[in-house]
């Protein structure tokens, strides 16, 4: 897949976010966050998954279907404003209300004529302690994409489709460039002094580890703070340490773990056809020995 007049060079900018009970109010933050960015040369901008509120998965309850809205909603609406005006590419994640009883956890691509031109939906669901998404989200009937843009080929994942090499393998078969991955993760404070470096290392590994099978970038945008959806919680502390990965897994940009900042990197496509020449990994598939992969374990007979 490629596009006619695309750069070969572009700036990626991942806002790096806290978020308050104030819907409005992230999003003016939000946009705020991307003006900064389009003033330090980010063309490609992508936000953390869900940054219209705080992350209401950590209990199951029906009022926080109110916070769903249509994808040509007031979220699209501010943020294709602002990218018609800065003339850049936002990827911008959403609580989607599809209809009565059908929610996604989506994100759309905005063109630099502030329209929508790409749509994808969540595939990988978790249902964790206080990572109740089944709940809410309907999983993703579009497959996994890969969009065309004046910036290249954008691949969009979410979050916990981040741990999964079969998503990040087809959305690279399908031409991305790089991939997104919006993310709402952190620690559960109990768990964090015995198992929070070794949850964390996993995360970033997994991912680095997919830039480097596929011999694409890997750009991860997660959010910041303590999150309480009850005071007598013990909440999810975020994590922050948003991050962005070359073709060889190399981290050339990462944010720190507890402030709201803007990471950019430089994407130069030359660099993904370099590597592959060189890391042959697509060419070497044995796509005839692979059909067990479609299985959902091999049971020995």
């Amino acid at each position: 897949m490629t596009t006619k007049n695309r750069h070969e060079k572009f700036k990626v900018a991942l806002i790096q976010m806290a978020m308050s009970e104030d819907r409005n109010s992230n999003l003016e933050k939000a946009v705020e966050m991307i003006e900064k960015a389009a003033n330090q040369g980010g063309e490609v901008i992508c936000l953390p998954e869900l940054f219209r509120s705080r992350y209401f998965c950590q209990k199951e309850d029906l009022k926080y279907f109110e916070l769903a809205e249509n994808i040509s909603g007031p979220t699209t609406g501010a943020l294709g404003k602002i990218a018609k005006k800065r003339k850049i590419i936002i990827v911008a994640p959403l609580f989607e209300k599809r209809a009565a009883g059908i929610y996604h956890n989506s994100l759309v691509i905005i063109n630099e004529d502030g329209e929508i031109c790409g749509h994808y939906r969540k595939m990988h669901i978790p249902d964790d302690p206080a990572y109740y998404e089944k709940y809410y989200f309907t999983p993703g009937d579009l497959g996994f994409k890969s969009f065309n843009t004046s910036a290249g080929n954008l691949g969009t994942l979410i979050c916990w489709d981040q741990w999964f090499p079969e998503a990040a393998r087809i959305t690279s078969l399908m031409g991305a460039d790089i991939l997104f991955y919006p993310t709402a993760i952190g620690w559960h404070p109990h768990e964090k002094a015995k198992h929070g470096k070794a949850q964390f290392e996993s995360w970033q590994t997994i991912q680095r580890g997919h830039a480097v099978a596929n011999g694409v970038y890997v750009a991860s945008v997660n959010r910041v703070g303590l999150e309480k959806m009850e005071q007598n919680s013990a909440g999810i502390e975020f994590w922050g340490s948003s991050f962005i990965a070359d073709p060889q897994g190399k981290i050339i940009a990462q944010a720190s773990s507890d402030k709201e900042e803007i990471i950019f990197a430089d994407i130069d496509l030359t660099k993904i056809e370099y590597i592959r020449q060189n890391w042959p990994f697509l060419r070497d598939r044995r796509i005839d020995a692979y059909d067990g992969i479609t299985k959902r374990f091999l049971d020995e007979k």
